[in-house]
C-alpha cells in the first residue's frame, strides 16, 4: 500500500474520531473542514447547507482568500453557480472539479484583491442515504482540476460528514419527542391532581355561600370561589400550553381553541396556504400564547384581531387588540419577560418582533419569521 493511500486512511480516521465526538453542528463542520486541509493539499474550502427550496447557508469555510472573505463572503453566496444548480437539479452524485467558478472570478472582478491564484475548485455533495444536506467545496492555487484519486478521498470525507450530520438530526428528533412525552406527562398530572383539587375548592365555596346566612362569611366564600376560578382558569391555560390539542389540525385551530380557553373572541384574517414545518407552526404558536395572555392580563379588553400572512420567503403574523396599551422604552430592557421570550422565540429562527403600542391605544404586535 503507498504512503500517500496510508496518510489517507489516517486522515480519515482522524476525520471519523472527531465527527463522533462533536454534537454541536456548525463546530463539527468546522474542524472537520480544517482537518481535512490540515491532512491534504487542499488549501482552503467552504461547506453550504441548501434546503429543499434552494435556500443556500454558508455554514462553515477555512483558509479563504481576501477577495472570498470580503463583506462577511458575500461574493461566495450570491451570483450563479454551477455545482449549486446542478445539486439543486439532483445531477450532482459524486465529486467532481468545476470547470471554472463564476462567483470565484467576479470576487476578483469587483473587489480587485488577490485570490490566491485560486480559480477552480471541486465540489462534492453531503448525503446520507437518499438525504442531501448541501455541497463541500474545495480549491488549490494554481490547479485546473484535482485528480481521481483526490475525488475519492473528497467523496470519503463528504459520505462521513453527511452521516453525523443525519446522526445530529435524529439525535435532535429524538430529545424533541423526549421533550413533548414528558410535557404531556406534567400536563396529564396537573389536570389530574391540582386542576382537580381546585375545582373540588370552587365547589365546595359554592356551596358554602349556599349554607351560611351571615353576609360576611357568603362574601368570603364568594371570593375564594371567584380566586379559585380564576386559578383554574390559569391551570387549564397552563395545561393547553404544555399540550395544545389543536395544532394536530392545525395552527390556527390551536391558536382558536387557546383563546376559548382563555376567554378571549379572537377574529382571525388568513393570507396564503398554511403548510409550515412543524418546528415554524411551534414557535408562532408560543409567541401567540404569551401574545393572548398579556391581552387577557393586562390590556382590559376581550377581543383581539390576527392578521396571519405566508409568503414564499416569510411568515408575517400581526396580533392586534384595542386596549390599554403600555410604554417601551427602547433604551432599556423589556418591561417583562413574557415580551422578552417572543423576541428571543423569534430570534432563535432568525426572525423578528415588534410592538406598536402606547398607553390608551392599544397594542400590535408584528412577528416576521423566515423560512
Amino acid at each position: 500500500m503507498q504512503s500517500n493511500e496510508l496518510s489517507n486512511i489516517g486522515l480519515l480516521k482522524e476525520i471519523a474520531e472527531f465527527l463522533n465526538e462533536e454534537t454541536d453542528m456548525e463546530q463539527m463542520l468546522q474542524g472537520a473542514l480544517q482537518k481535512l486541509l490540515e491532512g491534504t493539499l487542499f488549501e482552503t474550502g467552504w461547506i453550504f447547507f441548501i434546503d429543499k427550496k434552494g435556500k443556500q447557508q454558508l455554514i462553515a469555510h477555512d483558509k479563504l482568500p481576501n477577495a472570498l472573505k470580503r463583506n462577511e463572503c458575500m461574493h461566495l453566496q450570491k451570483g450563479g453557480c454551477w455545482c449549486v444548480s446542478r445539486f439543486q437539479n439532483g445531477e450532482l452524485k459524486k465529486a467532481s472539479n468545476i470547470i471554472e467558478c463564476k462567483r470565484i472570478v467576479n470576487a476578483r472582478k469587483k473587489n480587485n484583491e488577490d485570490t490566491n491564484d485560486i480559480t477552480h475548485h471541486a465540489t462534492v455533495p453531503l448525503q446520507s442515504g437518499q438525504e442531501s444536506f448541501g455541497l463541500l467545496n474545495v480549491a488549490t492555487p494554481n490547479t485546473i482540476r484535482f485528480s481521481e484519486g483526490e475525488l475519492a478521498l473528497l467523496e470519503s470525507v463528504a459520505f462521513q460528514i453527511g452521516s453525523a450530520i443525519k446522526r445530529i438530526y435524529l439525535t435532535k428528533q429524538e430529545q424533541q419527542v423526549a421533550l413533548v412525552q414528558e410535557r404531556n406527562r406534567l400536563a396529564r398530572d396537573l389536570h389530574d391532581s391540582v386542576n382537580q383539587l381546585l375545582f373540588s375548592v370552587t365547589l365546595t365555596a359554592r356551596g358554602g355561600v349556599e349554607m351560611t346566612e351571615q353576609q360576611e362569611i357568603k362574601d368570603t366564600f364568594k371570593e375564594i370561589q371567584y380566586l379559585t376560578q380564576d386559578a383554574l382558569t390559569e391551570m387549564r391555560a397552563l395545561i393547553w400550553q404544555l399540550r395544545p390539542k389543536g395544532l394536530e389540525t392545525g395552527i390556527m385551530e390551536g391558536i382558536k381553541g387557546y383563546g376559548d380557553i382563555l376567554g378571549l373572541t379572537l377574529t382571525v384574517n388568513v393570507k396564503g396556504v398554511i403548510n409550515l414545518p412543524a418546528s415554524m407552526e411551534e414557535t408562532l404558536f408560543r409567541i401567540t400564547q404569551e401574545a393572548l395572555n398579556n391581552i387577557r392580563k393586562h390590556a382590559g379588553v376581550l377581543k383581539a384581531e390576527l392578521y396571519l400572512t405566508v409568503t414564499l420567503t416569510d411568515v408575517l403574523l400581526v396580533i392586534k387588540d384595542e386596549g390599554c396599551g403600555f410604554h417601551i422604552n427602547e433604551s432599556k430592557k423589556l418591561p417583562s419577560i413574557g415580551l422578552q421570550s417572543m423576541r428571543d422565540r423569534a430570534y432563535s429562527v432568525g426572525g423578528t418582533v415588534d410592538w406598536v403600542t402606547g398607553w390608551n391605544k392599544g397594542t400590535e404586535i408584528l412577528v416576521r419569521l423566515p423560512y
